[in-house]
């Protein structure tokens, strides 16, 4: 059996430029704070279909949890810090506290809970250094559809979401981009 936290910490490990971004976020100290989706899924296709590290080009999605602090405000205000110090990334910041209401689901309990509820498992992934500099890795529908690779909606995309998957899939042209990727 492959050991995809070891693979997934080696692709994240050996680009300087994830290294960078998840530092910034570490130095932050956000409450249950991550870097997820295409950061994260991005890596692993591109190192799968052999393609040279390349800084992220789309949003560098920050996640994290405060039931405190849900005003839309707060992130904009963390956004524009990160943006001080690293203003090479397209910094997308979200406290998942209150993107249920956005999204029509169940108050979230946790960014992991909240990535249940993301539209695809192998983006429902999220990354963080923790203080001693090693990867933690949160995914709470495994590793193995990001290594496959392959797009499999979550759950909660199966019934009557299942057509904003299959948008999603169609608009970000994964499939041509990503010609290994197989689709559920």
């Amino acid at each position: 059996m492959m050991d995809f936290s070891a693979r997934l910490s080696n692709v994240i490990n050996d680009d300087r430029h994830r290294m960078m971004a998840l530092e910034a976020i570490r130095e932050l100290a956000l409450p249950d704070g991550w870097i997820g989706a295409g950061f994260v899924r991005d890596a692993v296709w591109d190192h799968l279909h052999g393609r040279e590290i390349r800084s992220p080009s789309a949003d560098v999605d920050v996640v994290w949890f405060d039931r405190h602090r849900i005003e839309e405000e707060r992130d904009r205000e963390i956004e524009s810090r990160l943006r001080a110090c690293r203003p090479n990334f397209h910094w997308s910041v979200k406290n998942q506290a209150r993107m249920h209401a956005r999204n029509g689901d169940r108050p979230y309990d946790s960014v992991a809970d909240a990535m249940c509820f993301w539209p695809e498992t192998a983006t429902a992934i999220a990354v963080r250094l923790t203080p001693e500099g090693g990867l933690e890795i949160n995914a709470p529908f495994g590793l193995d559809d990001l290594f496959a690779p392959k797009l499999v909606p979550t759950p909660s995309f199966l019934g009557k979401k299942r057509h904003i998957f299959e948008q999603r899939t169609a608009q970000k042209g994964w499939r041509v981009r990503y010609p290994l990727l197989s689709c559920e």
